[in-house]
């Protein structure tokens, strides 16, 4: 169904160029010559490429809908992340180019939704927060417990976190997934 463009809001997937894209932004402008259009970016979905584009108000566009998929992380094959739909237990290979920075919070068994377009993956929704093991961080500091200072760690994924003084290298930390951001240490 074709919409007009004027319905346009972030977060809708639409098909562009005949292909699925991500409305990142859209915020509708008027000149001053009393036209009006609405000025957006795109994500597009297959290649992550960003793209912006001005909508005149008369045009319309085709909203999409992704399949979902609730699945969980196995194991890494190269530059390849082998998922396993829950409910009928088939197996997919997602590359790194679609995950993005989502193979930093990556560890075996974390359940998550991939969602997907005539069969092909095009993204995937983590959970709000993920536990991570620490690999490398800074020693430990006597007597900074009560200051707000930080250090970088490294977790098992690769991704550098910035934690407080206290946490040690081997100790498990819980991470938003939002913002890669440390939450607390993960209760054993």
């Amino acid at each position: 169904m074709l919409l007009p463009a004027t319905n346009l809001r972030k977060g809708m997937i639409i098909r562009y160029d005949k292909v699925p894209h991500l409305v990142t932004q859209a915020s509708h402008v008027v000149t001053g010559r009393g036209g009006a259009n609405i000025q957006s970016k795109l994500k597009n979905l297959v290649t992550g490429r960003n793209a912006e584009y001005r909508w005149s108000s008369d045009e319309k566009f085709e909203e999409i809908e992704l399949d979902q998929f609730p699945m969980e992380y196995l194991y890494q094959d190269g530059d390849h992340y082998c998922f396993m739909n829950t409910e009928n237990f088939e197996q997919i290979l997602i590359g790194k180019e679609v995950l993005g920075d989502a193979v930093f919070y990556l560890v075996p068994n974390i359940q998550v939704r991939v969602f997907m377009h005539d069969g092909q993956p095009l993204s995937i929704a983590l959970p709000n927060e993920v536990t991570l093991a620490v690999t490398e961080t800074g020693p430990n500091v006597k007597g900074s417990t009560v200051t707000a200072s930080t250090k970088p760690a490294t977790c098992e994924t690769g991704l550098v976190v910035q934690v407080p003084l206290f946490v040690e290298t081997g100790e498990k930390i819980i991470v938003l997934t939002s913002d890669g951001s440390y939450e607390s240490r993960a209760k054993e």
